[in-house]
């Protein structure tokens, strides 16, 4: 089965990222947030320009949806390239705290100079930048300890931006997710679709659902990890021993009385909840550069 082409730019991502750009120069600190199931996937290929010389925090969500080994090897993948990142659950609170100290940190210089010239140091401003539905209004709102930014498990929620306190020493600028103006890598962007970090893309469900199964298959074969064995326990059906499609149209006739598209929504919003295990869609090691 060939993946479709998954394009999805709607006019609101175009003029965030004007706006963007615009903050920006306002800012002192860039927190990068990514799906921790798929960092590399969620980097924008546009965030070192946008960040330049500003101090730049890498923060990877929804880490209680990856095996713990999984993120220790994204920790040493990094780190070899001369990066720390700082992994959170935002829907619960893990790992929040790290991620403020860290901004405050990055940002510090800017007092510096300030007190060198003789003046007051002043709250550090930051902007949380990152693709839809990777968890920036959600990471925000457990920041401040209250909910002042909407958050939905719908991409696009996030349309204005707006700046809102954490404390004495630092700001925040919550900015809607940004995608690429094309998605030219299309493996990244079937991974952004199984994952709905991609927002309301025009993509074929049953395909896509098919590509998340055929992806999990490869992955298992690549690594030690068991990550196929929440799709067995869950639907009675061994993935490895059929194809996407296949498992896919099986699944239909035991499940759905063949109703495929039916399933494929079913499958890919079981993945999405967190209800087939802890499952990653990148692995350092299976990463050719």
């Amino acid at each position: 089965m060939t993946t479709p082409q998954i394009q999805w730019y709607p006019g609101h991502i175009a003029k965030a990222e004007r706006s963007l750009q615009e903050q920006l120069k306002l800012v002192d600190v860039v927190l990068e947030v990514r799906d921790a199931r798929i960092p590399l996937a969620t980097s924008h290929p546009q965030t070192p320009q946008w960040v330049g010389s500003k101090g730049r925090v890498l923060v990877l969500n929804r880490v209680d949806m990856i095996p713990a080994s999984v993120q220790q090897q994204w920790v040493k993948w990094f780190q070899v390239r001369s990066e720390d990142p700082f992994f959170t659950n935002a829907n619960h609170g893990a790992g929040i705290m790290a991620v403020a100290e860290a901004a405050k940190l990055a940002g510090e210089k800017v007092n510096q100079r300030r007190r060198d010239r003789g003046m007051l140091p002043r709250p550090i401003r930051a902007v949380v930048i990152g693709f839809p539905n990777v968890g920036k209004s959600a990471l925000i709102n457990r920041l401040l300890n209250r909910r002042v930014v909407e958050s939905a498990r719908r991409p696009g929620v996030t349309r204005q931006l707006r700046w809102v306190r954490v404390s004495d020493q630092l700001e925040l600028l919550d900015a809607p997710g940004v995608l690429p103006s094309k998605l030219k890598d299309q493996a990244a962007a079937l991974k952004l679709a199984i994952c709905d970090d991609i927002g309301e893309a025009a993509y074929d469900n049953q395909r896509i659902a098919a590509g998340f199964v055929d992806l999990v298959n490869q992955l298992q074969r690549e690594s030690e990890l068991k990550i196929v064995e929440g799709l067995r326990s869950r639907y009675r059906l061994d993935p490895m021993e059929l194809t996407g499609e296949s498992f896919l149209e099986a699944l239909a006739a035991h499940r759905h009385q063949g109703d495929v598209e039916r399933t494929a929504r079913e499958l890919l919003n079981d993945f999405r909840k967190g209800l087939l295990g802890a499952i990653p869609l990148e692995l350092p090691n299976s990463i050719s550069e």
